[in-house]
């Protein structure tokens, strides 16, 4: 049985002179007439181990990406960069790979790897992205269930627009010419008797779960039909969506405050090597920013006061700057980068830009939302207190020309024991684009779905 090369550097001084074998793929190899050098990693660590051989005893050719198995004794180097080499006393080759392998330089650019999803994750880059994104996902778990929220698995595919934004793919499985020749009347007779389609948003049935657990959360898929070839967006991503009873929109912020927190906590104590990789060559002070973020208190505007400010930078910006605007990237940066040089909270933003399931405040013009913007990003939290109000929920769907009878379970939440309650979606490939420094959603997920593309 095969050693973790991971196990090994953790617990070097219970290896020290045994034998272990190893199994793994090959990153470099080198070799003169009296020593050879062989990088091996087993996916177990982002740093490789050291194999040490003998060529006159061990007569072996290798490539850059080909497995081998290797048996031999660990020697503690703590002077050296790795802690510990392979001593080998056997070399078997495994699956051999040619001279042709894609991945033989030391660096690719991120652009030149997106061609090739199966095996970019072997890179530097790549590998470190990808155990992160399995780090943070079992970060984000724990805070839940530390803070006794009931983990609730919400339907792919479904017959409601969340958002609103009709921006959605449909599911169907009716031939393509019988959509064509009768349009919308054909998915009465489809799978489900009426139109299906991915969901954008698990919120809403994480609402009902709410309205009986007080606290729960869904972390799972999304899909979005938009036709934005973007470096921010995907068309299939996975959101992070809490919804809590008896909270309003403050006690949203806290939560969403304390889990980037927490999670960019548990990425530097569980991935260090990660993040200094990321840190040197990927984002040069990314650490310093992180470790900047856990110890400041977010900041917290309003979205009218965040126009002021952006009308008042004497900025010219591509889109143009008015009170009813959706704020762009470029404003989100803006502020949080420029003005106060840490997250910000935005609350409180109009109406008509926002979706109908927002609580509308006293105003009149605004609704209870919040977007968190975060340097170098900008939003990667949205989130809202619901309307909890039949009757104000009601009028507002109806201006929106919103289909009334296709929420009916939903308006039932109002009839039955309402009460005040809020929550949020976290971009997941936006956490971790933040916490590594990556520019691309393309390059944190494993094999990116987007316009044109669906490659892997």
């Amino acid at each position: 049985m095969t050693e973790s090369i991971n196990n090994i550097a953790i617990n070097i001084n219970d290896f020290d002179n045994k034998s272990v074998t190893v199994a793994g793929w090959v990153r470099t190899f080198r070799t003169s007439k009296s020593v050879g050098f062989i990088e091996i990693n087993d996916g177990s660590r982002m740093k490789n181990a050291q194999v040490v051989f003998n060529p006159l005893d061990i007569p072996i050719k290798l490539n850059t990406g080909c497995s081998i198995k290797v048996l031999g004794v660990i020697k503690p180097t703590p002077n050296a960069k790795q802690p510990f080499e392979i001593q080998a006393t056997k070399i078997e080759l495994l699956g051999d790979c040619p001279s042709s392998y894609p991945l033989q330089k030391k660096r690719h650019s991120l652009e030149f790897l997106r061609s090739m999803p199966h095996i970019r994750m072997r890179t530097n880059t790549l590998g470190a992205v990808f155990r992160l994104r399995s780090i943070v996902a079992f970060s984000i778990h724990k805070f839940f269930m530390e803070r006794g929220f009931v983990h609730v698995h919400t339907p792919i595919i479904t017959a409601n627009d969340c958002e609103g934004a009709g921006e959605m793919f449909t599911v169907t499985a009716l031939p393509i010419d019988a959509i064509k020749e009768s349009g919308y009347e054909a998915f009465q007779s489809d799978f489900f008797n009426t139109r299906a389609s991915l969901t954008v948003s698990g919120q809403l049935d994480a609402e009902a779960f709410a309205l009986n657990y007080a606290k729960v959360y869904t972390f799972g898929p999304t899909f979005r039909a938009e036709k934005s070839n973007t470096a921010r967006h995907a068309a299939e991503f996975w959101m992070v969506e809490p919804e809590m009873a008896f909270a309003d929109l403050h006690d949203d912020m806290q939560l969403a405050e304390d889990m980037v927190k927490y999670i960019i906590t548990d990425a530097m104590e569980m991935a260090p090597d990660e993040m200094e990789f990321f840190d040197r060559f990927i984002q040069e002070g990314l650490l310093s920013r992180l470790k900047s973020i856990i110890s400041s208190d977010f900041e917290r505007i309003t979205y009218t006061k965040a126009i002021e400010i952006l009308l008042q930078s004497g900025c010219e910006f591509e889109y143009a700057v008015e009170w009813g605007c959706d704020l762009q990237t470029e404003h989100e940066r803006y502020i949080t980068e420029q003005v106060f040089n840490k997250p910000v909270f935005v609350t409180d933003y109009p109406k008509d830009i926002k979706a109908f399931y927002m609580r509308a405040n006293d105003d009149g013009a605004t609704v209870a939302a919040m977007d968190l913007l975060v340097p170098g990003v900008g939003e990667i939290i949205g989130g809202s207190q619901r309307e909890e109000r039949e009757d104000v929920l009601l009028d507002k769907m109806k201006s929106m020309g919103l289909p009334v009878d296709k929420y009916e379970a939903y308006l039932d939440l109002r009839r039955f024991g309402s009460v005040e309650h809020a929550g949020f979606g976290l971009g997941f490939e936006r956490m971790l684009m933040y916490l590594s420094g990556i520019k691309n959603i393309r390059d944190v997920i494993p094999l990116p779905r987007t316009l044109g593309n669906i490659d892997g």
